[in-house]
C-alpha cells in the first residue's frame, strides 16, 4: 500500500521513480480505509532531503499511511524555502489538539549544545509531552533520541572525543524484540553526530531497555517496555550518498573531519559508497509501523490515551 502526501511534493517525483506507490490527497479520499497518521517534525536543515529519506522507509508496509509534516515556529529555517514549508508544513500549535498513530522526531546538527540553549527546546518539550496521550508509538531519530530519552528518564548526552562518523556493526542484545524481527544476528548501520548515551546511565531507567549495540558506536535501539517510543542513536534513514554530503560538507567547513569509516569501497573516497544497511533500515521501519503502531492503536484515534 502506498503512502499519503500532500498534491504536488517534490519528493513524489522522486519516490515514483524508484518504484514506490505513492497515492496523492485528492486520489486517497476516494478509497473507503482508514490509513495511519503518522506525524513528522522534521528537525533537520535540509528539510526536504530528510522527508524523501523517511517517505522511502515509510513506504514499505502494506497498510495506507498518511504523513503530515512539522516545523518548528520558535526556530526559522534557513535552508528550505519558506514557499515549500508554507505549502507542505504545518505546525504543532494547529494540529496539538488532534491524535496520531505514529509519530517521528528526527534528528538535528545541535547535539554540541546543551539541550536547554536549542533555541526550540521549549516547543519540543511540549511535543514530547503531548506525544505521551495523543500518539500511540514515538520515533526518536540520533539527536532527538538523546532529547527524548532526556527529558522522559532524565538520561544525560555525553560528548565523544570525535565525531561518530560512518557504516557500523551491530549486534542485537534482545532477540525478542518485535522491533528487531527478520534481522541478521549481524547488521550495519548509519551514524553521525558528536555525542552519545551509554549504558550505565541507560540502567538506571527501568521501564526501557537497550535491543542493539555496537562495538565500535555504542548504543544503537532502545525501546520503552510499552512500546510507546523508540529511540535509535543513528541515521539508518540515510540514503546512499548523504554521508559523502555530510563529508563534503565539513571539508569546504575547514570542520575536523575524517573519513567516514566503512563507508566507502576498499575505503576509497574515489569509489561509489557500500551501501550495507538499506535492508536493515527497511525492516526497521515496517516493523515500526506494523508492531508498535498499528498492532496498538486503537481504531478510532480519539480513543488514544
Amino acid at each position: 500500500m502506498p503512502i499519503k502526501v500532500k498534491d504536488g511534493l517534490p519528493a513524489i517525483g522522486h519516490l515514483q521513480q524508484e518504484n514506490i506507490f505513492v497515492m496523492t490527497e485528492s486520489r486517497a479520499v476516494h478509497q473507503d480505509i482508514r490509513p495511519l497518521k503518522i506525524v513528522i517534525l522534521n528537525l533537520m536543515p535540509e528539510k526536504q532531503k530528510t522527508e524523501l529519506h523517511l517517505l522511502r522507509r515509510l513506504s514499505n508496509s502494506p497498510l495506507q499511511v498518511e504523513v503530515d509534516l512539522l516545523h518548528t515556529e520558535t526556530h526559522e529555517s534557513r535552508n528550505t524555502p519558506k514557499e515549500h514549508l508554507s505549502a507542505f508544513y504545518t505546525t504543532f500549535s494547529r494540529i496539538r489538539q488532534r491524535k496520531y498513530d505514529g509519530l517521528i522526531i528526527t534528528g538535528a546538527p545541535v547535539e554540541q549544545l546543551e539541550f536547554e540553549q536549542v533555541d526550540y527546546w521549549d516547543e519540543l518539550r511540549q511535543v514530547m509531552e503531548w506525544s505521551t496521550h495523543n500518539v500511540s508509538s514515538t520515533l526518536h531519530l540520533c539527536w532527538a533520541a538523546q532529547a527524548g530519552l532526556f527529558y522522559h528518564y532524565g538520561i544525560p548526552k555525553r560528548p565523544l572525543d570525535k565525531k561518530q562518523f560512518g557504516i557500523y556493526e551491530h549486534t542485537i542484545r534482545n532477540k525478542h524484540c518485535p522491533l528487531i524481527r527478520g534481522f541478521d544476528d549481524v547488521f550495519w548501520a548509519p551514524h553521525s553526530r558528536h555525542t552519545t548515551v551509554v549504558e550505565d546511565d541507560l540502567a538506571r531507567a527501568p521501564d526501557i531497555e537497550t535491543v542493539s549495540t555496537s562495538r565500535e558506536a555504542g548504543v544503537y535501539i532502545i525501546v520503552s517496555k510499552d512500546k510507546k517510543r523508540v529511540f535509535i542513536t543513528g541515521h539508518s534513514e540515510y540514503d546512499p550518498y548523504t554521508l559523502l554530503q555530510e563529508y563534503r560538507r565539513d571539508m569546504a567547513k575547514g570542520l575536523p573531519i575524517d573519513l567516514p569509516e566503512n563507508y566507502f569501497q576498499d575505503n576509497d573516497p574515489g569509489k561509489h559508497p557500500l551501501v550495507r544497511w538499506n535492508s536493515h533500515s527497511s525492516l526497521l521501519f515496517s516493523n515500526w509501523i506494523n508492531y508498535y503502531v498499528y498492532q496498538l492503536t486503537p481504531y478510532r484515534l480519539e480513543d488514544i490515551a
